[in-house]
């Protein structure tokens, strides 16, 4: 049964009259998530492109797509990817990149294009962003129209779809309003906060890359998309705190505050790391409005019409409430940290891996003590030590990094590729083994590890907390003994917090 996103569109088939076989890359990032829900309630076969297929494996529909492993810089991994695809969605972005994200982003659309138009796909949809006609593009906005053109000129019909900011629970656009908003009441803001916007549903931009599959495959080319209503991101704020039932904001702009002064202090006060932050207010100096709404003859409204911006943040907060975030901006990885398992091997950190391990025997049983150790970090915290993981999680906002309040997608339970504050859940063997990997920086390359087993003698539970450290060079080595008198505070009080019941 169709979706209410998809409801009233066509679905589009092969010449054997089966579904269309649909590629979907950026299968672990925000939108690229909830579209493989979106498509497979429609009807349409999927395939997803990832680099690491476990971070995929307990995802509820995993078990109705295919999966094609690798790299999407990989001419090869291309190739097969694309074997019978009819409708490509390319949804990949180096937007987290630390250095020349925007050559990325060329070679990847590059070879894309190239593979589509050599396996004979038929359709190529984009996700880009809006372009401002006679403005000065910043690099992020730039390189999107890039990958826009590169891919149009591959011979594939494609349909670029641009938006602007997208309101939806769990987007990184949306994270930062959410947090500005929330968080100051009194605010001085940079001068960008006059710049017109029209923000567009999450909802209402699945909606428009489902029914780009089944256009006239005669039609190609750039296609704003939009919500119903324009604001400066002034009046944004304010309609996002009505939205919330939150008093009306004093914001005060100041033409002092420079492109890099706002990306440090929009990366302090909300989750938003630096260099994301960065590229995203770079985006904002310029207005944000769709030129034309040709699209709209292409692919109809929903029912009930586009979504209003106050429904939009209604429906991302009550998901937020009720711990249905399906897909977040963190899901995607952060380009600095590690994506290799876990090290076993001294060697490979030139002879050197730092352990700190603790041992709790618990006298609740093991499916209790889980619980506890699956619900950690977020809103429930880390132990009676929580302010001193806070504190080095606003170090690594300052030095660029991601910070703490990443949170968690849901209050209780995890999957492995979860963003969970500074770590990103690497492995879980329910009751037995939670693994999390730090995306912090650091000189070196961490893991906090928790392993239950039952205690036959007590009928209890043993817990075994390992903190893992991987340094490199001689500041990685530094940076362990610098921070070693903490850990007498942090990690017995950690694992003690994990393992016994509060009183």
């Amino acid at each position: 049964m169709n979706s209410s996103v998809s409801q009233g569109l066509p679905l589009l088939k092969n010449e054997s009259g089966k579904p269309a076989l649909c590629l979907v890359t950026g299968a672990t990032g925000y939108i690229g998530g909830r579209l493989i829900v979106e498509l497979l309630k429609h009807g349409y076969r999927v395939r997803i492109l990832a680099r690491n297929a476990d971070r995929l494996k307990y995802h509820p529909w995993i078990d109705q797509v295919e999966v094609s492993e690798g790299d999407a810089h990989n001419p090869d991994v291309l190739a097969e990817a694309m074997i019978g695809v009819d409708v490509a969605y390319y949804l990949l972005h180096a937007l987290m990149s630390k250095d020349n994200f925007e050559q990325e982003e060329r070679d990847m659309a590059k070879g894309f294009g190239e593979a589509a138009k050599a396996l004979g796909v038929k359709r190529i949809v984009y996700l880009g962003g809006i372009i401002a006609p006679n403005e000065v593009m910043s690099p992020h906005l730039q390189a999107r129209a890039e990958t826009g053109k590169i891919l149009r000129e591959s011979g594939v019909a494609t349909i670029e779809l641009r938006a602007g900011v997208v309101i939806g629970s769990g987007s990184a656009s949306f994270e930062m309003l959410r947090y500005l908003t929330e968080r100051l009441p009194i605010m001085t803001v940079p001068k960008w906060v006059n710049v017109r916007i029209q923000p567009i549903a999450v909802r209402d931009v699945l909606r428009y890359l489902v029914g780009a599959a089944s256009i006239n495959p005669t039609i190609s080319g750039v296609f704003d998309i939009g919500g119903p209503e324009i604001f400066t991101y002034k009046e944004m704020m304010q309609q996002y705190a009505e939205a919330a039932g939150l008093p009306r904001r004093i914001i005060i702009p100041v033409p002092v505050l420079t492109p890099r002064l706002s990306s440090g202090w929009v990366g302090l006060v909300t989750p938003v790391p630096y260099t994301l932050a960065k590229r995203l207010v770079a985006s904002l100096k310029n207005e944000v409005v769709a030129a034309d709404d040709s699209i709209r003859g292409l692919i109809p409204d929903p029912e009930g019409g586009l979504t209003p911006f106050k429904r939009a943040v209604q429906l991302a907060l009550t998901k937020i409430k009720d711990a249905r975030v399906e897909t977040r901006w963190s899901d995607a990885s952060v380009p600095w940290t590690p994506s290799e398992p876990l090290p076993t091997d001294p060697d490979w950190a030139g002879g050197t891996l730092y352990r700190d391990v603790r041992i709790v025997h618990s006298p609740d049983p093991i499916e209790e003590v889980w619980k506890r150790v699956e619900a950690i970090g977020g809103d429930n915290g880390y132990s009676l030590a929580t302010w001193a993981w806070e504190v080095r999680g606003f170090i690594d906002k300052i030095f660029g990094g991601v910070g703490l309040r990443r949170g968690r997608r849901d209050p209780n339970q995890l999957q492995v590729g979860d963003a969970l504050d500074f770590w990103r859940v690497e492995e879980i063997i329910r009751p037995k083994l939670l693994r999390l990997r730090a995306e912090m920086k650091m000189p070196g390359l961490a893991w906090l590890e928790f392993g239950l087993e039952e205690d036959v003698e007590t009928g209890g539970t043993i817990l075994t907390q390992v903190a893992i450290y991987a340094p490199k060079g001689l500041l990685g080595h530094a940076y362990w003994w610098s921070v070693w008198p903490m850990h007498g505070l942090v990690f017995p009080s950690m694992a003690k917090n994990a393992a016994l019941a509060r009183k």
